[in-house]
């Protein structure tokens, strides 16, 4: 075998052992708390095709897709983003559905571009879909729902910043900027660009006093009192009702108890271009993205069909398993299994107690006491040995059986 065959590509990696181990615990954290709010499992196609997140739906650059072709010459995508497909399925399955429907889901996402500065170009994303919700109370429920996630994978140190995309389109209407325009200066502004941003005004000619007030949506940020700046500085009514969703929003999250988690960033922007009202985004420190993120997108399922509004968010797993680890909250695996080790002739016997212990739910490995004598000097295998009586110590249970060839059965019992 070529040595390049046992390497992955860029962008991707494998994940084995502890490792693992770990991420599979907090996945199962996660889920279990979106389940406690009565989120229903569902699992879309690993790729779809090009359409579902085409230009004019407002997700990820065709140029950042894995695109390849089937035998009938469709032009496939490997799924950047989740948030698409649950529209489609709601579109397909839940068209004449009135009452709100709940998605949650896992798995893996892809992204095609060179520009990650080391970041995977697979993640595993979990996340939740509100659908047929439009109210303040809804947008409050998947916030709390994120803070309440993230407590309960081990986070401690992190907040969810809160921003409207229609206080931002409400001073880009009133100033007349045309939609390229748009999109380029919500680039800058999300980017937190100052400079490019009022390069591209100046270039513009957009009028003086609207340039000053676009600039200064980069300052508004922090506790709540940021919404009554925000509410001074403009006097269009579309984004003076942004402003009103934002401060009844706080009041729902005051009542979730999760206020101390979130604060108001005016600035902040997405490059979906699907959202349309609230947006968030969860940071710690560790990690350089945030955590988590999502919002409200009343006009996506339009597209398949379905007029309903919908909220929505994902939970970037792996960035937060960085941050855990960072911040030395790694989750730690239940300790339970126990190893036989049986010399020749014994194989039956080991066989015979290994499945009385897995029937009881207890892990059990076995090995030939050969293989365990040459490898007794190796650190990997003296690692397993360890880590086999650190869990049988915290279980206060047996760590190993040996079973020696003239018969009978040795036990480690830890003190």
């Amino acid at each position: 075998m070529s040595k390049p065959l046992v390497h992955t590509p860029e962008g991707v990696r494998d994940i084995y052992g502890e490792e693992y181990v770990r991420k599979l615990l907090v996945e199962e954290k996660l889920h279990h708390t979106l389940r406690s709010f009565g989120y229903q499992d569902i699992q879309t196609p690993t790729f779809e095709f090009f359409d579902v997140f085409s230009r004019e739906i407002g997700t990820t650059p065709s140029r950042e897709l894995y695109k390849f072709f089937d035998k009938e010459g469709n032009t496939l995508v490997l799924r950047p983003d989740f948030t698409p497909s649950m529209a489609r399925c709601a579109a397909k399955y839940f068209m004449d559905e009135k009452l709100p429907i709940r998605f949650s889901y896992l798995g893996n996402t892809f992204t095609n571009t060179s520009s990650l500065q080391g970041k995977l170009k697979e993640v595993t994303q979990l996340g939740a879909e509100l659908i047929q919700e439009p109210s303040v109370q809804a947008d409050g429920e998947m916030i709390a729902m994120v803070v309440e996630a993230l407590k309960a994978s081990g986070l401690e140190d992190f907040q969810v910043s809160i921003g409207e995309v229609e206080y931002f389109k409400g001073i880009c209407s009133q100033a007349g900027l045309d939609e390229e325009t748009e999109n380029e200066l919500r680039d800058f502004i999300s980017s937190k660009n100052f400079f490019g941003a009022q390069e591209l005004l100046e270039q513009k000619a957009v009028r003086r006093d609207y340039c000053e007030i676009l600039l200064k949506v980069n300052d508004l940020f922090g506790s709540a009192e940021a919404l009554q700046q925000a509410r001074e500085l403009v006097n269009n009514e579309r984004s003076l009702q942004a402003v009103e969703r934002l401060e009844e929003l706080y009041q729902v999250l005051c009542e979730y108890g999760v206020e101390k988690y979130v604060s108001f960033d005016l600035g902040l922007l997405s490059k979906y271009r699907y959202y349309t009202g609230v947006i968030f985004k969860a940071y710690t420190y560790g990690v350089g993205d945030a955590v988590a993120k999502g919002g409200r997108y009343n006009s996506l399922l339009k597209y398949f069909g379905k007029d309903a509004p919908a909220i929505g968010f994902v939970i970037v797993v792996d960035d937060l398993l960085e941050a855990l680890s960072r911040q030395k909250r790694k989750p730690q695996p239940a300790a339970e299994g126990i190893l036989i080790i049986y010399e020749e002739g014994r194989f039956r016997d080991a066989l015979e107690k290994a499945a009385v212990l897995r029937a009881d739910g207890v892990p059990t490995e076995l090995i030939p006491a050969s293989v365990a004598s040459r490898t007794a000097q190796d650190s990997a295998f003296a690692d397993r040995i360890r880590i086999y009586r650190e869990k049988a110590r915290a279980h206060m249970q047996k760590a190993f059986y040996y079973l020696p060839s003239e018969g009978g059965c040795a036990e480690e019992i830890l003190d």
